[in-house]
């Protein structure tokens, strides 16, 4: 469905990413490892049109999508959740819900996706006139999720879903994530320093240190890994 193909990407001529590639196949959980500053939310801002890369492509449904800006990505299907969730904290949560349907025009199809948010985040439907800045941190990354989930995307990046959050609740999130995958068929995009979490949850997973990728294989398998066991599980 995603094709990331040896990419590199720069910051106002400073190089941030220099060689990452990863695909990811339809209907898969796909998770990207790898320590602070590596590039990955480099890669996913780039995989969701805010950034260009200076070399490689970026391919989805066999479309290339390298020179697409952010605003047509939800319409061919595409939806990130950015580090940090990025929500409007002085307004609602139905306001933010509302806008990540701002591609939809079916009333119908805009009020059958906010049912389906409430299944997965039944908290939210009893926050809906509570100003989102005002959310704990759980529940501002359910909010996040439940946006992206508005404009019914077929592929869902997420950026370090777990971070800052009550262990109780980053629980949550995950189950949530493999039943979007099971339930849905959704197709995930997950970028996450929660390593044992991530891996364990993905199909597939790739490993980037310094804008590169240096190691792919299923999430088993790099669980497995020396490498891995070493460099993020302290093994």
């Amino acid at each position: 469905m995603l094709s990331i193909d040896r990419i590199a990407v720069d910051y106002d001529g400073v190089p941030a990413i220099h060689d990452i590639t990863v695909r990811v196949p339809e209907g898969a959980i796909v998770a990207v490892v790898g320590s602070n500053g590596s590039g990955k939310t480099t890669m996913l801002k780039t995989a969701a049109g805010l950034l260009h890369p200076s070399k490689g492509t970026i391919t989805f449904e066999g479309a290339d999508i390298s020179r697409t800006p952010a605003h047509e990505m939800p319409k061919m299907g595409i939806a990130l959740v950015p580090e940090g969730r990025k929500l409007f904290g002085k307004m609602s949560v139905r306001r933010n819900l509302d806008m990540g349907a701002y591609t939809r025009t079916d009333r119908v199809e805009i009020e059958r996706n906010l049912e389906r948010v409430f299944r997965f985040f039944p908290r939210l439907s009893e926050r809906l006139s509570q100003k989102a800045g005002t959310l704990s941190g759980g529940e501002m990354q359910m909010l996040a999720i439940g946006r992206a989930m508005m404009s019914n995307p077929r592929l869902l990046m997420l950026d370090e879903p777990s971070l800052g959050i009550a262990p109780n609740l980053m629980d949550r999130i995950f189950e949530v994530i493999a039943d979007l995958n099971a339930k849905e068929n959704l197709t995930i995009l997950l970028v996450e320093q929660n390593v044992s979490e991530a891996l364990s949850l993905a199909h597939f997973g790739y490993v980037i240190q310094t804008g590169r990728t240096v190691l792919s294989g299923t999430g088993k398998v790099l669980l497995d890994s020396d490498m891995v066991r070493k460099a993020f599980l302290g093994m």
